[in-house]
């Protein structure tokens, strides 16, 4: 469907964020707060064989992780058709799996609302973080339209869009009523466990303590206080954790984009080839914070 926009369009802050390859640190990140979560993470756990085996089951793990970067890549860059056939595929996984609390015995449907959304907040909060704090030019202004425009990502799972943080005080006040139902569950250390030390075959070991391991604990440093609180380890200098990821931003972006987007799935060469070389996604395009969020029009509106 050439000229087909789609949810958000080459306007929206969300065009230009997604296309950072942080945004692999910044999901890290995101799982690593999301087990925090009692009913969540027992969801995940409880209907997922990657997390229930031992051995090779465990590395349909890494299927998961890709599966959800896929989703972000359709939603961002794909036509509002292909959106919304990625929602409605989420939504008709989750009406089907429930989760057991194991001290009460109390059954309940992993498409909760309340943790739909804090799957959904746990997310956003650590796309902007992780970039916003590794050099990425996002100000304020532009923060708060970022988290306005994934209203529509949160419709897409089944939220309702006016019930969902739209911009950073309300993110903030969230966070805040949220925190007391946090805690360390086993379900959490495992998910902890598997991103210190995803399964991996034997040869690979080396690779993953060289390349994988870096990964984790920077994402992990970038969780806030309290999320180190519970997990129960050290966390890194404050001023460590800016510097570090500024360093990996510089890193990563040194890599041409033509090059990057290269990788499966290729969301975004699919969207530059339908919409136009000049549509490719770039911090540059964020610096002149009126050019975003002038002109923006119905682009990223929640109700689609």
């Amino acid at each position: 469907m050439a000229g087909e926009e789609g949810l958000f369009g080459p306007r929206s802050v969300t065009w230009q964020l997604h296309g950072d390859p942080m945004m692999w640190i910044a999901g890290v990140r995101a799982l690593y707060l999301q087990a925090l979560h009692p009913r969540a993470v027992r969801g995940v756990t409880q209907n997922s064989a990657a997390f229930r085996m031992t051995g090779r089951g465990r590395r349909d793990a890494w299927g998961r992780l890709m599966r959800t970067a896929n989703f972000v890549g359709t939603v961002t860059y794909g036509t509002t058709g292909d959106a919304e056939r990625a929602g409605a595929a989420v939504r008709r996984i989750h009406r089907r799996l429930t989760a057991t609390d194991p001290a009460t015995g109390e059954r309940y449907r992993v498409d909760d609302p309340a943790l739909l959304l804090w799957v959904h907040c746990a997310e956003v909060d650590s796309y902007l973080q992780v970039l916003r704090r590794s050099g990425y030019p996002v100000g304020d202004a532009q923060a708060d339209r970022y988290l306005c425009e994934q209203r529509a990502s949160a419709r897409l799972v089944g939220l309702d869009p006016e019930e969902v943080p739209g911009d950073r005080a309300a993110l903030a006040a969230y966070f805040a009523r949220v925190r007391p139902d946090l805690a360390l569950t086993p379900e959490a250390r495992l998910i902890d466990g598997f991103l210190r030390r995803p399964p991996t075959p034997a040869p690979l070991v080396p690779v993953r303590a060289l390349l994988w391991r870096p990964v984790a604990d920077l994402a992990y440093g970038a969780l806030p206080a309290y999320a180190h609180r519970l997990y129960g380890r050290p966390a890194p200098p404050p001023a460590a954790v800016p510097r570090r990821l500024r360093a990996t931003g510089r890193l990563l972006r040194a890599v041409p984009p033509t090059l990057r987007w290269q990788l499966p799935p290729k969301h975004i060469l699919r969207a530059v080839a339908r919409l136009g070389p000049g549509t490719r996604p770039g911090p540059y395009k964020l610096r002149g914070s009126a050019a975003i969020l002038d002109g923006q029009g119905t682009q990223g509106d929640p109700r689609g």
